[in-house]
């Protein structure tokens, strides 16, 4: 470990003390086994330097783990491959309405409800026999631009204008907001306060997106390390978006032309990132 403080610079451009434990931390999330996950951050730690980003940092231990351990380098890489989810933002609402489907909820996307006062585009509804959920997605392109208050501000308004018109006899409806990055402290405070639900990466704790995801193993196409970016691309086009569809239909990869001896290796990384 440093004798010294090293900092290095976040995606926001904040300079902060570089901590092993928080890289250990996440390396953990992984599965890897332990000495595994202490010789990734033993060779990161050895070649850090003053004002190294966090993302050379992340490339450079996911690069290690993948050497170790594919699956676990899948795993470690999933709050990237979510963000790579776009750019349109579209497969990550797919993606979303995946999460709500492991959650017992009945999905249907992108839809047109009759508010009181006027007629809205909803991303998700997600139905229960208990709930009607109305979802909104909210995507960004990179990890440094958070939801700030104004988006829980603006959901609510038009949720409530639904729920106004919302009349259904032993189910609650309810408005939630989800985002691939972070919620700013007022965005959680107002939407506690005005009764929304709000999913991001790390909110709530311990029911967060990231822990749904490996609750479940609801991983992105793009966590998978045996393909291409243009391949992952092609797949998100064909509105294939989850692991656990490849180990159904490998002929997707086919499809995408993705060679016969390929396949069996892409396959393989699925089933042990899913199993």
């Amino acid at each position: 470990m440093p004798q010294k403080s090293i900092n290095i610079i976040k995606s926001t451009g904040d300079l902060v003390p570089f901590s092993p434990d928080k890289l250990k931390h996440s390396l953990q999330r992984s599965g890897a086994a332990e000495a595994v996950i202490n010789e990734v951050v033993n060779e990161v730690v050895s070649s850090m330097h003053e004002g190294m980003t966090t993302r050379e940092i992340y490339s450079k231990a996911f690069k290690l783990l993948k050497r170790r351990h594919s699956p676990s380098a899948s795993r470690y890489t999933l709050k990237r491959a979510i963000m790579d989810l776009g750019p349109s933002g579209f497969p990550f609402e797919k993606y979303v309405g995946e999460v709500f489907r492991h959650l017992n909820y009945q999905v249907k996307m992108n839809q047109a409800i009759a508010g009181q006062c006027v007629n809205h585009e909803v991303d998700i509804v997600a139905e229960n026999e208990t709930e009607y959920c109305v979802v909104e997605c909210k995507y960004h392109n990179s990890q440094s631009i958070p939801c700030d208050v104004k988006v829980p501000l603006y959901v609510n308004s038009r949720y409530r204008d639904i729920s106004a018109m919302y009349k259904v006899a032993g189910r609650e409806c309810r408005g939630w907001i989800v985002t691939n990055t972070k919620f700013t402290t007022d965005a959680v405070k107002y939407g506690e306060c005005a009764g929304l639900h709000l999913l991001s990466w790390d909110y709530p704790v311990k029911n967060s997106l990231k822990e749904i995801s490996d609750r479940y193993k609801i991983y992105p196409v793009t966590c998978l390390t045996t393909l291409t970016k243009k391949e992952k691309q092609l797949l998100l086009e064909q509105g294939i978006i989850l692991c656990k569809d490849l180990a159904v239909h490998s002929n997707f990869l086919s499809e995408i032309k993705v060679s016969e001896g390929r396949i069996g290796v892409v396959v393989n990384e699925v089933l042990s990132l899913i199993s």
